[in-house]
């Protein structure tokens, strides 16, 4: 929730003086005034007493209402509470407004508006007709977007309005709160490839020590430890007993590969075929981290996040679900990047063995389809939807260099699909798990997996 500091309504706090407070003069309230100075010259000229009155009546009363509103003394505090602040795209959350009356006197008619941006809906507005003293009144509206993004909300304003409707006076709260619109992800089911090492399904791997027994590294024995696994020539040499240190747990690795080049993709818009990739990546991360791997969100600019650590995985000192929000609050405002090559992050995969590498890729041209299937190399599996944003965007494919660079994909050891316009995820999902079952391919490390 966010609240904002009391709002005194008397003409003291009012930066601009008499002069803003007669600028609040509203149609009716001018229409008033020009009438009554016109009746008063009228009246001059003609020589009628009894229209002079009607005049000045007519000028005076807007000014009358410009002066009491101007000097009420009105307190009042305003706070906002937006349920929930992380929405997926094309989903509703619910703004409530809270006003309170910390004055002594009762309010009068009070006219609340809340700013938001155009995205989001029309600008709500609200009319509280009367506040007593110490009230309160609660007041909600809903807000959607189905443009992934962060918007601000606020400032709230209040205005004041005399009973005729001659002068409104208008006060902004300072207070601010954020909707994050993060893109739409979609359940992927839970698969398993042929040739994962066992302990995938649930996310862990353990490495083996191949070394020699001289080079086994001992650890101090502790209770419930195998004997069998008592290490001797350690033993005597520490003078205490010591056990081979034979396997080590460690989390199976994912990096999802978000390809976001401009001249990779074509088109706009919530149907875009770039929409399509960022929301396949959202889906992708959350699929691995509720499986429990440490999760890596990689883009072609060679960025990843979250940045825990040297080699930015999401690993066992971060939550899932602060991971996972951390990354969706990343790809809420992710946008085309300037780069026409996919180099920085074909740099960053190179540096080490990353398990399961699930790429989106806009077009690729032959040097970027050669720089991704180098990107196979130090992957346990690796699986790459590709869009061809010219199908996307209703134009005629060019099919035979589609496939060619599909075709290149795989012989690298990708399981690489063409992602039509409309085409699901999770079909798609089945399919890559499908293939890689019935062709038996297998990773050259024992570093990855499929889940």
């Amino acid at each position: 929730m966010t609240s904002a500091d009391p709002v005194t309504t008397a003409g003291e706090q009012d930066k601009g003086g008499l002069r803003v407070a007669l600028g609040g003069l509203t149609t009716r309230g001018r229409s008033f005034f020009a009438a009554g100075i016109a009746a008063a010259v009228c009246a001059y000229v003609l020589g009628q007493s009894d229209l002079l009155r009607v005049g000045l009546l007519l000028a005076v009363l807007p000014l009358v209402c410009v002066a009491v509103l101007y000097r009420t003394r009105y307190r009042v505090a305003g706070s906002r509470r937006l349920t929930p602040s992380r929405v997926p795209a094309g989903s509703e959350a619910r703004v409530h407004l809270r006003m309170d009356n910390v004055s002594r006197l009762p309010t009068g008619l009070l006219m609340l508006q809340d700013h938001v941006p155009y995205v989001l809906g029309p600008r709500p507005r609200f009319v509280l007709d009367r506040v007593e003293a110490g009230g309160r009144r609660e007041v909600s509206y809903r807000v959607r977007s189905d443009l992934r993004g962060r918007y601000p909300l606020g400032p709230l304003q209040l205005r004041l309005s005399d009973p005729f409707g001659m002068c409104e006076l208008t006060r902004s709260f300072s207070a601010y709160d954020t909707l994050t619109v993060i893109p739409r992800t979609e359940a992927l089911p839970s698969v398993r490839l042929a040739g994962e090492a066992s302990g995938y399904g649930d996310g862990r791997q353990r490495s083996l020590s191949l070394a020699g027994e001289d080079d086994v590294i001992p650890r101090g024995y502790r209770h419930g430890d195998d004997l069998r696994r008592v290490h001797w020539r350690s033993t005597a040499r520490y003078g205490e007993l010591m056990v081979r240190r034979e396997e080590q747990p460690q989390r199976a690795r994912c990096t999802v590969l978000l390809d976001t080049r401009r001249v990779a993709y074509q088109g706009a818009g919530p149907d875009s075929a770039f929409e399509w990739a960022v929301s396949g990546a959202a889906s992708a991360l959350v699929h691995m981290l509720e499986r429990g791997f440490a999760v890596r969100l990689l883009t072609d600019t060679g960025s990843s996040v979250p940045g825990e650590g040297a080699d930015g995985f999401a690993g066992a000192t971060q939550e899932s679900a602060d991971s996972a929000g951390l990354m969706m609050d990343t790809l809420a405002v992710v946008d085309h990047s300037p780069g026409e090559g996919l180099f920085p992050s074909y740099d960053v995969l190179r540096r080490g063995t990353e398990g399961l590498l699930i790429g989106f890729f806009g077009d690729l041209d032959d040097e970027q389809a050669g720089v991704v299937a180098r990107m196979r190399q130090r992957s346990g599996a690796a699986v790459a939807f590709v869009l061809d944003s010219e199908g996307w965007t209703q134009s005629p494919p060019a099919q035979g260099q589609s496939d060619e660079r599909l075709r290149l994909l795989r012989e690298a050891g990708w399981t690489a699909f063409a992602v039509p316009a409309g085409a699901s995820l999770p079909d798609l999902w089945r399919q890559a798990a499908r293939e890689r079952s019935e062709s038996g391919v297998t990773g050259p490390t024992a570093s990855g997996g499929w889940s």
